[in-house]
């Protein structure tokens, strides 16, 4: 019978700074979940089978349900699976409860009715079957044919993982990460990933590796977090591979090899990972591991910008701009830009200012230059705050002001940019003392707002 768990957790990290974020994953597990006296073989002899069961013999209706859901023996018929499963469960067969429950879970013979799905879940879950009870547990953790209640289904996971039993064990584990019905213990978590990974769960073995890689909940140890991330990736695991192209590109517990962290990172984009496919990409344009290519760049570039990446979308950008370029076209960089700025992407914000103060690949709008300049300015981007200055000094695409202009000039001068610094003190000579005082005090609250977001 199979069985959807959904689990969600998941880490990801971006090639272009060690930033760790954790992010949510949902994975569908199939289960094929057979009768106690074994696996029924397509050689069974389905008439003899039949005949226990219309005996009323209930293991022999259930397995009946099952080679009709498989296609075992006879022709896949979900409907005459779920009639046979029926009649098991209500005498009380606990995997035949379950096997009914997920009919209408999924709506296979059946029409889906989670409270249904509930209803026989619960009734397996009694006579202590685990996957009922960690089933049951995801229907109370997503709200499903229940009210939400994280309580509820933290305290069913557990039942199932006190059993033994691998997914629930990795549900408990992320309710503990999370503090979702019980206190956020990470050690906890950690506890039940382990548990999980060492009967081969792949989504608890990459969690168990984030945390050594973390150090969260375990001292940080990257030789363990290799050592686990490794066991999923053999798996096919793609945040696995991912972690493991992350840990060759930076020398996290093993020595710096580009080469390595290419190939991990081919693995991972190849099944889609979307950040695996940026760093692929970034490693053909800079060379790294692997011959630079700009067309393969463009290619895994554009894999991972048609899923919204917005340092993808900024890169396409950038490379269909490069003056030279044998890509060039600016209409491609401008749409691009606009894809990673419109995200909140400062660099792509800063960048499309230029495109509309230049007219390249859009007409000439300096009120649309200003705009982007200000949207970067006020992510707090030095150089969108000088251009930002240079406009309200010159008086395009905004009326001419010099107090505003010296304000923006003197935010970009405190972080760090020296042509602003200059422009600054030429244009305090435009300020009378009293507007020279208000055009600092703005700078001032400027810089306490403007500050580079994280």
């Amino acid at each position: 019978m199979y069985t959807p768990i959904i689990k969600i957790e998941g880490i990801a990290v971006f090639y272009a700074k060690e930033v760790l974020q954790m992010m949510v994953r949902v994975l569908i597990i199939w289960a094929v979940l057979l009768a106690p006296m074994g696996a029924v073989s397509a050689a069974t002899d389905i008439a003899a089978l039949q005949a226990r069961a219309e005996q009323g013999d209930a293991d022999a209706l259930n397995n009946l349900g099952v080679m009709y859901e498989n296609g075992q023996g006879v022709e896949q018929d979900f409907r005459q699976a779920a009639s046979w499963y029926r009649k098991a469960a209500e005498q009380g067969h606990a995997l035949a409860q379950f096997n009914l429950g997920v009919m209408y879970d999924n709506g296979q013979g059946v029409g889906q009715d989670y409270r249904q799905a509930v209803s026989w879940y619960r009734k397996a879950a009694k006579q202590g079957d685990a996957d009922a009870l960690n089933n049951l547990g995801v229907m109370y953790e997503n709200g499903q044919g229940v009210e939400q209640d994280f309580r509820q289904a933290a305290g069913w996971y557990r039942k199932a993982a006190e059993q033994g039993h691998a997914l629930a064990q990795f549900n408990l584990g992320v309710m503990y990460k999370n503090g979702q019905g019980v206190g956020q213990d990470f050690r906890q978590a950690v506890n039940w990933y382990r548990r999980s990974a060492e009967q081969g769960d792949v989504d608890a073995q990459v969690n168990l590796g984030g945390s050594y890689y973390l150090g969260q909940g375990v001292a940080k140890d990257y030789g363990q977090a290799m050592a686990w991330f490794y066991k999923a990736a053999e798996q096919g695991d793609a945040i696995a591979q991912f972690f493991l192209g992350e840990m060759f590109l930076y020398g996290h517990g093993v020595e710096q090899d580009y080469q390595q962290a290419a190939s991990w990172f081919r693995k991972a984009a190849e099944q889609g990972h979307i950040d695996a496919q940026f760093n692929l990409g970034l490693a053909y344009s800079f060379g790294r591991g692997v011959e630079k290519n700009d067309l393969q760049a463009m290619i895994w570039l554009r894999k991972a910008a048609e899923q919204n990446h917005a340092n993808a979308q900024l890169m396409l950008g950038a490379m269909y701009a490069a003056d030279g370029g044998r890509m060039q076209d600016f209409q491609q960089s401008v749409s691009w830009y606009r894809k990673a700025a419109e995200q909140g992407n400062v660099r792509a914000q800063n960048s499309l200012g230029v495109m509309y103060f230049a007219g390249r690949g859009v007409a000439q709008d300096y009120g649309q230059s200003v705009s982007w300049y200000r949207k970067a300015a006020e992510q707090g981007d030095a150089d969108a705050q000088y251009k930002l200055g240079a406009m309200y000094d010159i008086g395009l695409g905004v009326a001419q002001d010099f107090s505003l202009a010296y304000s923006w000039y003197w935010v970009a001068a405190a972080m760090g940019d020296k042509k602003a610094a200059e422009n600054r003190d030429i244009t305090a000579k435009q300020l009378s003392p009293s507007q020279l005082a208000d055009a600092q005090k703005r700078a001032g609250e400027f810089f306490a707002k403007y500050q580079p977001k994280e």
